[in-house]
């Protein structure tokens, strides 16, 4: 390994390290707030915070690799072109090959580890994570497993429970927001029961002694009404449910060969992101080149929007591939050489490399001898 290479290896890795770091406390802050309201909803359990946001972490970390890299990637090379080694690097012989072949020391193994996360672990956490809220989804219908003085969603939040006290078999203080229907009701009771239905397992909650408040909010037509006995029915979670159901739990073995577009695009998903890695390392060398004398805005606006269009411009590929518009052949993946192309074409008569080799086959002592007249 030549020294140059050991030092963008080193330049690159530090930056990236530390940008990972960065986007991965901002990430599992955002995850641990969503976690923590859902555990207050009642909708996961205070014991499996930790283990939850762990899976989560781990089904989000392939996406956040390529941007990190990119960023990194921009920063040491800005560094290098503003204290002049860019220019050091040039002068001595070593055009842009000698910076894609440093680069791609860190590219390479770091898209090897990001294909391993996207292709391996990123769907076994996503089941993990689906398993995790089904399980507490059928604890949740299970009334006896209520603790007082919290709200509890069932029917993917269009049943809210709330009960005050419980003793046994009763119910105090409830307060049940059922919006199954067309029309939303609010049902307000002092006491009450809850049993399971011992043919179909559905669980049965009896208020007594109530107030139902039938209405759709922001409008003017609401019913008020008082019982004497109000009975709600939760039914029990159908056993046949299988969490792989959902295409992000899909193991990559099981998308390979299905003929299916939506497998296909789930599976292009997953190889995107090791890919765009490499793609990224390609923009991002034209992109850092200039010169000391040069202003850096324009090409960090440039780089700005490479970002963002490329990520916003993946989610539209995707989009398009799986809804059809885009002819089968063509794939979701057509966006990364898109980008690529559009760099490579704003940057190439503003390129250091180019304009050197320009000057260097201009100059006279590189002009062919003109042969003399004996």
């Amino acid at each position: 390994m030549r020294i140059i290479d050991r030092y963008l290896l080193l330049e690159a890795g530090k930056l990236l390290i530390g940008i990972l770091g960065v986007l991965l406390l901002v990430t599992i802050s955002m995850l641990l707030l969503r976690t923590l309201e859902q555990v207050n909803l009642g909708a996961l359990n205070g014991d499996l915070v930790l283990r939850f946001l762990g899976f989560q972490v781990l089904r989000d970390l392939p996406t956040l690799l390529p941007p990190a890299f990119f960023l990194a990637v921009l920063m040491a090379l800005g560094r290098m072109a503003r204290d002049s080694e860019l220019i050091a690097i040039a002068a001595g012989g070593m055009g842009p090959l000698t910076l894609y072949r440093g680069l791609g020391l860190v590219a390479l193994p770091l898209a090897a580890l990001t294909a391993w996360l996207a292709l391996d672990t990123q769907p076994w956490a996503a089941a993990e994570i689906q398993r995790i809220r089904m399980q507490q989804s059928e604890q949740a219908t299970q009334v006896a497993g209520l603790q007082a003085g919290r709200f509890y969603q069932q029917e993917d939040g269009k049943v809210t429970l709330f009960v005050g006290h419980i003793d046994g078999d009763r119910l105090r203080n409830l307060f049940i927001q059922d919006n199954r229907g067309k029309v939303s009701h609010t049902v307000l009771s002092d006491a009450g029961l809850h049993w399971m239905d011992p043919q179909t397992g559905d669980r049965e909650i009896e208020l007594r002694d109530g107030r139902r408040y039938d209405g759709n909010p922001g409008a003017a037509d609401y019913t008020i009404a008082s019982f004497e006995r109000y009975q709600l029915r939760i039914p029990a979670r159908d056993p046949s449910q299988d969490v792989t159901r959902k295409r992000s739990t899909v193991p990559t073995s099981h998308l390979v060969g299905t003929g299916k577009l939506e497998d296909r695009a789930e599976l292009e998903h997953r190889i995107s992101s090791p890919l765009a890695i490499l793609c990224l390392a390609l923009i991002a060398v034209p992109l850092g080149e200039t010169s000391p004398r040069q202003r850096g805005t324009g090409r960090m606006f440039l780089a700005f929007l490479t970002y963002f269009g490329f990520f916003n411009l993946q989610r539209v590929a995707e989009s398009w591939f799986e809804a059809g518009v885009t002819p089968a052949w063509l794939g979701g993946l057509w966006y990364q050489v898109v980008v690529l192309v559009l760099v490579y074409a704003v940057l190439l008569s503003d390129s250091f490399w180019l304009r050197r080799l320009w000057r260097r086959g201009s100059m006279p002592g590189h002009r062919a001898p003109v042969p003399q007249d004996s």
